[in-house]
């Protein structure tokens, strides 16, 4: 399972809301293509979305506000892909989220790392018991990503798409 997220336009924002394909075709490409290549994602946080959620949250499937709300909020849009609907978040949304991953210290998130209450909660992938180098190689630059991503929609007024696929 990874996430993957575009970011959307005011117009392209309508568009899915009123169109669910619209999100199918963003994320996935033509599907009734055979030759169509799937689209690059914009964000593409791999397997480390749940730890990411994880540390942003403390818990394993609540959304809070602000950052709590960059990987597993938004509103529910289009077919259920196996792991849960694509979910779009408007440019208020991406704005305060941006702002919430702005204010984190990286050091911070290191600190709330705990590998044995993360096995525990059953965060995926499971790989937390390899031991300090998981965040450092693995969770802090997609964290980085997580957050030039907001940064770059919210300057731009854009919206967000999220999947996990």
């Amino acid at each position: 399972m990874e996430l993957i997220g575009h970011r959307l336009s005011a117009a392209r924002l309508q568009e899915a809301l009123d169109d669910p394909s619209v999100v199918e075709t963003l994320l996935f490409g033509d599907l009734d293509d055979d030759d169509a290549e799937m689209p690059e994602p914009e964000l593409d946080l791999d397997k480390s979305w749940h730890g990411l959620h994880y540390l942003l949250t403390g818990t394993a499937w609540e959304i809070g506000p602000g950052a709590g709300a960059a990987i597993l909020g938004g509103e529910e849009v289009g077919e259920d892909g196996g792991y849960g609907p694509p979910r779009v978040l408007g440019p208020e949304a991406v704005r305060s989220i941006s702002a919430a991953l702005a204010a984190i210290d990286p050091a911070a998130l290191r600190e709330r790392f705990d590998p044995a209450a993360m096995t525990t909660a059953e965060i995926y992938p499971e790989v937390w018991d390899e031991g300090e180098e998981v965040f450092d190689d693995f969770l802090a630059p997609r964290f980085e990503q997580l957050r030039e991503f907001y940064r770059a929609a919210a300057s731009h007024g854009d919206g967000v798409v999220l999947a996990i696929t």
